[in-house]
């Protein structure tokens, strides 16, 4: 029988078990053909508030559990996401809409998570601190329940990002995927850690829309949540967390800039740029949106950077070995057009691409851009790069610095020690000297600044922060004796 065999899953959700939602059911398309895959259960406010009635028992009980005991659960599970990599593959190529190596990446960074979680159960949590007479100590204790907000781009490693770790120390987990993207997000979650051994109720998978969503956010049972997705929906779900005291670890959108120095290597800029802004057709938090190059080689990078685009297949990745799948859905679709065609008509070049075949937005370049043009000012979520020119490293400094956004920063230069400097005078969650934008690694902390989100997760020290509390703890020989 297949790890994924639908009759397992089928318009259910995992709330102690495979059961049906109270939402209804949902069904999930292949983006890149309009065809039907299957069918998921969906949650409603009720289902959410059972479950989070049902993960404050069974949380208890598997933080009592032996730290070895969770780490070899975890283990499991990067095993079993390697053991189905071809199976789980093929779901994000069908419904996320994934290239073979975009889907690959994204199962072995999940399967990382899981293999850096499984550290992190046994990782010190606490230290002693100065006191006479007695012992005083500082130790970290799980939340208790975590909610887990994914959304559809990279729908099982950015779900397994806070997963993994929020599993590791000894929390409960309730995971909300994007309704899109529910089996990737959603149900190949379920399945990894019920054939890892984790309890039931201890992880449970309520696809859903906003009534559930909020209803996760509002739950007095759950005090952390952890949501990736756009920043409008960030700042209301801050907001509303910030009311209820409860903390929100926000991964929001980005517009990131990649800077290409006069010293810089122009054939490998071109790659790194071609790759930080067309990898699963631009939909990514991180995807290069602004490319800022030297005056000098300005001409030439715009050219190279064209060929590139001109050169890459597009199509259906599940048939055709191409670089370029589908935009997620016609709404996507249809904002990534208007986009573009208002950038054309505010003044921008267009030197590559710019329209839709089917599903399909050819990898595009706008140059001579500028504020005006809005997908240089806003984040695309396609597959677009815009560039423009800069004479000085000050005004490149300060054209990187520019709107709301700082998730990630590349610059590419000869002097590793200029660039960094160079980067020092920006704001951004993520640097990398000689890289493009689009970087991720499960020992380093990930997040940004401003509209970007709050909050990091991913390493032992930000996942040790972002899903345990601080607690004092203090303990004397015999009871203590007051003047009372």
């Amino acid at each position: 029988m297949a790890f994924l065999d639908p009759t397992t899953w089928q318009d259910r959700v995992l709330a102690g078990g495979w059961t049906p939602g109270g939402a209804g059911t949902r069904e999930v398309h292949e983006p890149a053909t309009g065809a039907v895959l299957g069918s998921v259960g969906l949650a409603d406010a009720a289902d959410v508030a059972a479950a989070a009635g049902r993960a404050a028992a069974a949380g208890r009980e598997w933080a009592a559990r032996p730290h070895a005991e969770r780490a070899a659960v975890l283990r499991r599970a990067a095993d079993l996401l390697t053991a189905h990599a071809g199976e789980i593959g093929d779901w994000l190529v069908r419904e996320s809409g994934s290239v073979r190596l975009k889907a690959g990446i994204e199962i072995e960074g999940s399967a990382g998570e899981c293999t850096q979680a499984a550290a992190l159960a046994s990782a010190p949590y606490g230290e002693l601190l100065p006191d006479a007479g007695r012992i005083s100590l500082e130790r970290r204790v799980p939340v208790g329940t975590v909610g887990v907000i994914s959304p559809f781009n990279f729908p099982l490693l950015l779900s397994m990002r806070s997963v993994a770790p929020a599993l590791a120390l000894g929390n409960a987990v309730i995971v909300k995927p994007d309704p899109r993207t529910a089996v990737c997000g959603g149900v190949v979650i379920g399945r990894v850690f019920e054939e890892a051994g984790l309890p039931a109720g201890v992880l449970q998978v309520l696809p859903g829309g906003a009534e559930a969503g909020a209803a996760l956010v509002d739950d007095p049972g759950v005090p952390v949540v952890s949501f990736t997705g756009s920043t409008r929906a960030g700042r209301a779900i801050g907001a509303r967390a910030g009311e209820l005291l409860k903390r929100a670890h926000l991964e929001l959108g980005g517009n990131s800039a990649l800077i290409v120095c006069a010293d810089a290597d122009l054939d490998a800029a071109a790659s790194c740029g071609a790759f930080g802004s067309f990898l699963h057709q631009g939909q990514i938090c991180m995807a290069t949106g602004r490319h800022l190059v030297h005056r000098s080689r300005y001409d030439r990078y715009v050219e190279l950077l064209a060929g590139k685009a001109e050169q890459l297949p597009v199509g259906d990745p599940y048939t055709a070995e191409v670089a370029l799948g589908p935009i997620i859905d016609g709404g996507q679709l249809a904002k990534v057009q208007d986009l573009v065609d208002r950038s054309v008509a505010a003044g921008a070049r267009l030197v590559a691409g710019g329209t839709a075949r089917g599903p399909f937005f050819a990898p595009t370049v706008l140059a001579d851009c500028d504020p005006s043009v809005p997908a240089y000012a806003e984040e695309v979520f396609g597959p677009v790069a815009c560039v423009r020119p800069f004479d000085t490293l000050d005004e490149a400094a300060a054209l990187a610095s520019e709107g709301e956004y700082g998730l990630s920063l590349g610059v590419l230069t000869a002097d590793p020690a200029a660039g960094l400097a160079l980067a020092d005078r920006i704001p951004s969650g993520l640097v990398h000297i000689n890289d493009q934008t689009v970087n991720d690694d499960p020992s380093a902390p990930f997040g940004g600044v401003g509209a970007s989100g709050v909050g990091r997760v991913g390493g032992a020290r930000a996942n040790l922060e972002a899903f345990t509390e601080t607690q004092w703890v203090t303990v004397r020989a015999e009871s203590a004796r007051y003047p009372f």
